[in-house]
This record gives C-alpha cells, structure tokens and sequence, in this order.
C-alpha cells in the first residue's frame, strides 16, 4: 500500500494549535522585555532624587557666610523638570563641591518664603548664583543643560562672567504664597467703618 500523504505532516488542528502556541510565547516575552525596560529605565531615573541632593546640600546660612560663591537652586520634589536634572545637579555637586556651595530651598517649606520673594521665584527650578560674599550676579529659570550649567559654575568658581547669566528653559510653574496681611481699616475711614 502506498500513500502519497507525507508521514509526518500537521493536521490543521494541530498547525492552529503551534501558531497560537508560538504567538503566546512570542507575548510573554515582549511583555517581559517591556517590563525589564520599565524597571531599568525607573531605577536608573530615580537613583538620584531630589531628597538626596537636599540632604547633601549646604544650608543657605552657612552658604552666605563660609567664603566661596554658591548655587541656589529652588525646587520642588513634584517638579518634573527639577527631578529630570537632578542626575546632572548630582554629577556637577560632585565636580565642584569643594569649590562652591550647592544650596537647595524647596518652595514648598514656607521657611523660604522671604528668598522667593526676594528672587521674585514663579518657576522652577529657579537657580541664583551667588559671589562668595553672598551677592547675587545671575539667574537662571527652568530646564538648563547640564554643559550651560558647568560652564557658569566654572566662571562662578574662578571670579568670572557668566557666559549664560540669563538663561531659560523649560519650568514648572510655581506661585509663592502671598505674605499674610492684616485686617486694618482703610487709613482714610479714620476708624470709621460704614453699615449698609
């Protein structure tokens, strides 16, 4: 008896059966590389966090008074531009930390309140570069590239023009509070108040 099938070949069911079988594994394995790159891509983001580069930070009372010019960044750890340069915040505290101070002031800590309104603070990251008598000689609002930074911090250090002492960038839009006022009478009611 001969038969001209081939031995071996897949019934329909069973090709249906290996493609579904390849398809689903084919899934798993994009969705585990996702995941993989997900979580990578997280832990490296986060390494450096705006709470770390506070806690390394040199206080403002000490900045002004220890003899070497200072960088005051403003922030807010919801501040997505703030979080997105702290890699780069964290690699240049590093390159110049014995040279000048790195001051961070978080704009929600109403302790702050006098130093944004002094440096008239509506956007963060708002920087303030400081001589080392505590002068201010440039600001800086917003997304700033890591080599614009270095480069003022470089002239920050040796006493010289900044070369970016008005840039620009991307910000996360921030009102500081109002200071408190007092209920006083309008000084021409002379005390006398009007009912309707």
């Amino acid at each position: 008896m001969s038969t001209n099938a081939p031995v071996n070949s897949p019934t329909k069911a069973e090709s249906t059966f290996g493609q579904r079988f390849r398809n689903f594994l084919i899934a798993i394995v994009a969705i585990s590389l996702g995941v993989s790159l997900f979580v990578g891509l997280r832990a490296e983001t986060t390494s450096v966090s705006l709470v770390k580069l506070n806690q390394t930070s040199t206080p403002l009372e000490v900045a002004v008074s220890n003899g070497k010019p200072s960088l005051v960044e403003f922030y807010a750890d919801w501040c997505t531009v703030c979080q997105k340069m702290a890699p780069d915040m964290a690699q240049l505290e590093t390159q110049y930390a014995d040279k000048l101070n790195f001051v961070m002031l978080n704009v929600d800590n109403s302790k702050w309140l006098p130093e944004m309104l002094k440096y008239r603070v509506d956007g963060i990251p708002h920087f303030v570069y400081l001589r080392k008598n505590g002068e201010t000689i440039a600001e800086a609002i917003g997304d700033q590239p890591r080599t614009i930074m270095a480069s003022n911090l470089e002239a920050l250090v040796t006493g010289s023009t900044l070369p970016y002492a008005k840039a620009n960038g991307q910000v996360s839009k921030f009102s500081a509070p109002l200071a408190p006022t007092t209920n006083q009478d309008d000084p021409r009611s002379h005390g006398n108040q009007v009912v309707n």
